[in-house]
C-alpha cells in the first residue's frame, strides 16, 4: 500500500485568536523605556559603557549599528524600548526569527501573545489560530508579490492595517507577462508570485479588492516602527518551526521568496561593518550566529573582489545562559562569534534589563 507524503491541512479546524489565553498581556507585561534600571551584575558595570560608547562611536561616523534578537525580546514587553532605539536613530537594522515576527503580530493586533504550548499540543490547538495563520501568511504573499522582504511585509500590513488584494485579471497579466519576458529574471519571479495569489483564489480562501484588518495595539509593534522609519526588518523564518505552515492560507514559496530577500538585506547591512560598525546578538543562541556567519563570508567574498577588508567592528552576545558551559566549553554562538575576526564580547544578561540600560545610557 502507497501513502501520501503530503498532509492534507485544508481539513484542519482553526479557532479565533480572541478564546486563546495568553502568557503575555499589554500593557501589564511591557517595559516602560522611560523607567529607570541598573546594572545587575559587575560584569554589566564593565560592559554597558563600551558597549554604548561603541554604538554612539558607529553612529556618528556612520556605520551601522545591527541588532538581531531571539522571539523572548518581544515576549518579554520590550517592543517599546527597541521602538525608542530606533525613533532615537541609535539601531540601522533589525532582525529576529520567524516567532518574532508571530508574537510582534500578535502584541499589535491584539494586545497579547504567547499561548500556554503544553496544554494546546495536548489538544491539537496550538497555533490553530486563524487570525494569525490568516493574516500574517496572506501579508507574505501580497509582500512577495510586490517585491517586499519578510518584516517589511508583515510592517507594512500593521501600519496600513488593510489587505489589498489584486484582482485576478491584474494577476493573470502578470503571469502572462512573465513567460513573455522570460529572460527577465525580475519578471519571472512577479510571474511566480502572482500564481501563488491565484492559487489561493483556486481554493476559495481569498476575494478581490480591500480589507480593513484594525491593530487595536499597533503603537507596540516593532516590525511596524521600522517599517514607518524605513529601517530595515528582516524576518529569518525556518520552515516547520512556526505556526503559520498549518494554515491553508500558507504558501512556501511566497514565504521562501520574502525570506530569501530579507537575508540578502541582512548581508548587505552585515558588509557595512567594518571600520567600527557594532553587531549586537541578544537571546539568539542558534539563529543569530548561522546567518551571520554566512553573511560575514558572502561579504567578505565579495569584499576582497573589490580590494578591501570588512574587519574592526565589534559583536556583543548577550544571553541568559553564561558564556561556558559546565565542563568550561565555551557555548555554540559565543565559538563562532569568537572566530569571525572584529572583537567579541560576552555578556550573560537578562534583556530586560540590557536593552533598557542601553537605552538608558544612550540618552
Amino acid at each position: 500500500m502507497r501513502y501520501s507524503p503530503f498532509f492534507a491541512r485544508d481539513a484542519l479546524s482553526f479557532r479565533p485568536l480572541s478564546e486563546r489565553k495568553n502568557d503575555v498581556q499589554a500593557p501589564r507585561d511591557m517595559v516602560d523605556p522611560d523607567a529607570p534600571v541598573a546594572p545587575t551584575s559587575r560584569e554589566m558595570e564593565a560592559v554597558m559603557p563600551r558597549l554604548a560608547a561603541a554604538v554612539r562611536n558607529a553612529r556618528t561616523t556612520g556605520r551601522p549599528v545591527m541588532t538581531t534578537f531571539g522571539a523572548h525580546t518581544i515576549k518579554n514587553g520590550l517592543g517599546p524600548v527597541l521602538n525608542r532605539l530606533i525613533e532615537s536613530g541609535w539601531l540601522t537594522h533589525l532582525a529576529t526569527s520567524g516567532a518574532g515576527i508571530i508574537h510582534d503580530w500578535e502584541l499589535a493586533f491584539q494586545g497579547a501573545t504567547g499561548e500556554a504550548v503544553r496544554a494546546n499540543v495536548a489538544d491539537g490547538d496550538f497555533g490553530a489560530w486563524e487570525e494569525t495563520g490568516r493574516h500574517l501568511n496572506l501579508a507574505l504573499l501580497l509582500g512577495a508579490y510586490a517585491g517586499l522582504g519578510y518584516g517589511e511585509s508583515v510592517g507594512r500590513l500593521i501600519v496600513e492595517e488593510r489587505h489589498v488584494v489584486p484582482t485576478r485579471e491584474e494577476l493573470r497579466g502578470a503571469v502572462t507577462g512573465g513567460a513573455r519576458a522570460i529572460a527577465h529574471f525580475d519578471s519571472l519571479m512577479r510571474a511566480a508570485a502572482a500564481a501563488d495569489v491565484l492559487d489561493k483564489f483556486d481554493h476559495g480562501l481569498l476575494q478581490e479588492g480591500e480589507t480593513s484588518v484594525p491593530h487595536a495595539a499597533r503603537a507596540l509593534s516593532v516590525q511596524a516602527c521600522a517599517y514607518r522609519h524605513n529601517l530595515s526588518f528582516t524576518g529569518h523564518p525556518i520552515f516547520g518551526h512556526d505556526t503559520l505552515y498549518a494554515h491553508p492560507m500558507s504558501c512556501g514559496a511566497a514565504i521562501g521568496r520574502a525570506a530569501e530577500l530579507d537575508f540578502l538585506r541582512f548581508v548587505s547591512g552585515v558588509s557595512l561593518l567594518g571600520d567600527g560598525g557594532v553587531y549586537i546578538s541578544a537571546g539568539s543562541p542558534v539563529m543569530s550566529p548561522m546567518i551571520f556567519e554566512r553573511a560575514l563570508s558572502m561579504a567578505r567574498n565579495r569584499a576582497r573582489e573589490q580590494g578591501r577588508d570588512i574587519e574592526n567592528f565589534s559583536i556583543y552576545v548577550v544571553d541568559l545562559a553564561p558564556s561556558m558551559d559546565s565542563a568550561g566549553e565555551s557555548l555554540r554562538d559565543g565559538r563562532t562569534f569568537a572566530r569571525m575576526g572584529g572583537g567579541m564580547t560576552y555578556l550573560s544578561a537578562d534583556n530586560r534589563v540590557f536593552f533598557p540600560l542601553l537605552l538608558q545610557m544612550l540618552r
